[in-house]
């Protein structure tokens, strides 16, 4: 029974962090370019996104930002962004199937969302742990709902570190 619970764990984390082919390519492009800047990369960490998303910095006209100024903090209801009070769809795939479906508008808003926050581009290690992030199930309250696999360190949750970092 266990077995087939762990089974089950896995292939609903599978699906949770499944992308379209245009976008796992370009999932996979940046874990090439993470290979570059860093040789000891593994793969994109969700909670590594997570800080990514929540930590704020001196951004755009000298403000304290983190994306959740603009996204919010439950990526699956509508937010508003703060410098032009326009709506943000959800962020989450979960509930907004067309987010992170078009490769050309997520370069376009990766690149425009962290020269707002961080006044610079994004590394494609950042990149790629903010998309991964993104396409996680998510709770209430912005809580990750996803069992982790890496395969250094095999099953872990949330709360546990693996050893590729």
């Amino acid at each position: 029974m266990k077995k087939l619970a762990l089974v089950c764990l896995c292939a609903y984390s599978l699906n949770a962090t499944s992308f379209n082919a245009p976008m796992s390519e370009y999932i996979t492009e940046l874990k090439s370019e993470a290979l570059k800047l860093d040789p000891n990369f593994k793969d994109f960490d969700a909670l590594r996104g997570e800080k990514i998303f929540t930590t704020k910095h001196i951004g755009k006209n000298s403000q304290e930002l983190s994306c959740q100024s603009c996204h919010g903090n439950d990526l699956k209801k509508e937010a508003t962004n703060i410098f032009t009070n326009k709506i943000i769809p959800p962020l989450s795939p979960s509930v907004n199937p067309s987010r992170l479906s078009d490769v050309k508008e997520v370069k376009k808003w990766l690149k425009r969302n962290f020269k707002d926050v961080y006044l610079r581009d994004g590394t494609a290690i950042e990149k790629g742990r903010c998309l991964i992030l993104s396409n996680q199930v998510i709770k209430d309250k912005n809580e990750i709902f996803t069992i982790y696999f890496c395969s250094d360190c095999k099953l872990r949750s949330k709360g546990a570190r693996c050893k590729a970092g």
